[in-house]
């Protein structure tokens, strides 16, 4: 399979979106990739558009990234979700969802949660209770949901939002599994304070490779807590919503797979998620 992505087909009234912010929404072989490939045709658009927002504002969570220019460039980005919501965007990501059919009706509220959640992350003062951890990882779900609602009317609203959330926060739980040990070394805590001291976890335990067992234990435990995450929200859907929501069981399937398959070779992962995508996208009315 080549690594192009395919250009989205839009109709004449739809303004594209650049090739650049296009190859950074969806990476080929990724996740984001192939819930957008197998996404219902009249979502593809939206989600492109809210992936391609949430790829801009991931690159300045990277602890890659400066921290200053990475408060400025959100400050920026959260003026420029305002300007969204009021009809003036001037970013070329924040035009194209502003020329969707459905954009005029719009809440993009969600998109200001988001960017306020990304903003206390890069910020990297820790959070106090795991409550406070899930309600932050969720902030994403209310933009995921908000592709589906710039596609059509939903039905069942709480259930999308169920589901969005659950998959929000497994999504968030799973990058920290993985990555938490970059966030540390710049002073981050990706994890709960009142979580870690709960499991005898300190900063250096979390800067060392290889982890000591009680973190190990503790991120087993995490791990659970996301595949939870991934089958609620798996499950949240109602059976008339799942074929048109089916780029959102694509997620949970995938994200499910990858929170314990982290040495497959990347060709062969890729040919597994190609087909865990397409089976889940295929069988989701049932």
């Amino acid at each position: 399979m080549g690594a192009s992505i395919p250009t989205l087909r839009t109709r004449s009234h739809l303004r594209a979106l650049d090739a650049t912010y296009q190859a950074r929404a969806v990476p080929p072989g990724t996740t984001r990739y192939w819930s957008w490939l197998f996404a219902a045709a009249e979502l593809r658009a939206p989600l492109l558009g809210i992936y391609a927002l949430g790829a801009e504002w991931q690159a300045l969570l990277d602890p890659a990234t400066e921290t200053s220019v990475a408060h400025l460039k959100l400050a920026w980005w959260r003026e420029e979700m305002r300007r969204l919501a009021a009809g003036s965007a001037v970013h070329p990501i924040s035009g194209y969802l502003a020329g969707l059919p459905r954009a005029a009706s719009a809440d993009f509220a969600p998109l200001l949660t988001a960017i306020d959640a990304a903003a206390a992350q890069v910020g990297g003062v820790p959070l106090e209770r795991g409550a406070d951890l899930e309600r932050q990882s969720q902030a994403w779900g209310g933009a995921l949901a908000l592709a589906s609602l710039l596609a059509a009317d939903v039905p069942d609203e709480t259930a999308l939002r169920n589901c969005t959330a659950a998959l929000a926060a497994a999504g968030y739980l799973s990058r920290a599994i993985h990555g938490y040990r970059r966030e540390a070394r710049v002073g981050r805590v990706p994890f709960a304070i009142d979580e870690l001291m709960a499991a005898g976890v300190d900063n250096d335990d979390l800067a060392a490779d290889p982890p000591p067992a009680h973190l190990r234990s503790y991120l087993d435990a995490l791990r659970g807590r996301a595949a939870k995450y991934f089958e609620t929200a798996a499950q949240a859907l109602p059976r008339a919503e799942r074929s048109r929501q089916r780029h959102l069981l694509v997620l949970a399937a995938l994200g499910l797979a990858h929170l314990n398959d982290r040495a497959a070779p990347q060709g062969r992962r890729r040919l597994k998620d190609m087909l865990l995508a397409w089976t889940t996208a295929r069988s989701a009315p049932r």
